[in-house]
């Protein structure tokens, strides 16, 4: 616990051991407290809450400010604003949060320590969060609006994913669509979701689609979710051409519904 989270030890610089450090250009250091470490190590589970100390340590005659930040993953310190008089150390707690959703393996981070005059001095972290590593991920709530296809990518696992997107589109008289399977320009950290567009601008202006998305990665990981859905340029009829259009859908959709019976009885060999 941090309950004196604003109280820093002070030692005499006489008693500092020799330790690796990162030294800033106004002659003060930064390292991992304890002494040998040139870096800081953490190890935990994912929701788990760890503990380590920083000395940021004064050897010149002059007082001076600093003040602490970290970047790569959520580290909370104990003050991120303090004063470390002439020739003295401050040793300043903090606490590496790892989130429920942080993926199993290996993660770095950076606390940088800055003076008054702009002047800095970092030091890294490496945090390993233990778990299994798991690649899950699931295509959701696909629409066609037009000239483009919405859908929804959802990372179920424990792994950061960079997928991959086919799509296929086939109406009445056959395809009308087939990309080939294409790396999306996105990573999908775990337990993240992200809703992406895929354009189609040379859509049917007349027919009854069906629109399949199928999306892999790496791990084996793979989803495909389908849509249907019916062109019909309504803006260019009205009255009894609209009707006439009306019919015109219904008929398509008829004649699609039974090709995908004959399709289905080719396949399974039912009524033969």
């Amino acid at each position: 616990m941090l309950s004196t989270a604003r109280v820093l030890g002070l030692s005499l610089l006489a008693l500092l051991a020799a330790t690796p450090t990162a030294t800033a250009a106004g002659g003060w250091t930064v390292a991992p407290a304890g002494g040998g470490r040139p870096t800081f190590y953490a190890e935990g589970e994912p929701g788990t809450t760890l503990q380590d100390t920083v000395s940021v340590t004064n050897p010149t005659a002059r007082p001076i400010t600093v003040r602490l930040r970290a970047v790569g993953v959520p580290i909370t310190f104990a003050d991120t604003g303090v004063g470390v008089p002439a020739r003295t150390r401050a040793d300043i707690p903090f606490t590496v949060n790892v989130p429920t959703t942080a993926a199993p393996g290996d993660h770095t981070a950076t606390i940088t320590v800055r003076d008054a005059k702009g002047r800095e001095a970092k030091v890294r972290l490496q945090l390993h969060v233990r778990g299994p590593r798991l690649s899950a991920l699931t295509v959701e709530h696909v629409v066609v609006h037009g000239d483009r296809i919405t859908y929804d990518l959802v990372n179920r696992g424990t792994t950061p994913l960079t997928p991959k997107l086919a799509v296929h589109a086939t109406g009445i008289f056959g395809t009308l669509l087939d990309r080939t399977p294409r790396t999306l320009p996105t990573q999908l950290p775990p337990g993240q979701s992200l809703k992406l567009t895929e354009p189609w601008p040379d859509h049917p202006t007349l027919d009854a689609v069906d629109v399949r998305l199928t999306v892999t990665a790496t791990g084996g990981v793979r989803d495909t979710a389908e849509t249907s859905t019916r062109f019909v340029p309504w803006g260019a009829v009205t009255g009894i051409g609209v009707l006439a259009m009306a019919g015109t859908a219904l008929l398509l959709v008829r004649l699609r519904l039974r090709l995908r019976l004959r399709r289905r009885t080719e396949l399974t060999g039912v009524g033969t």
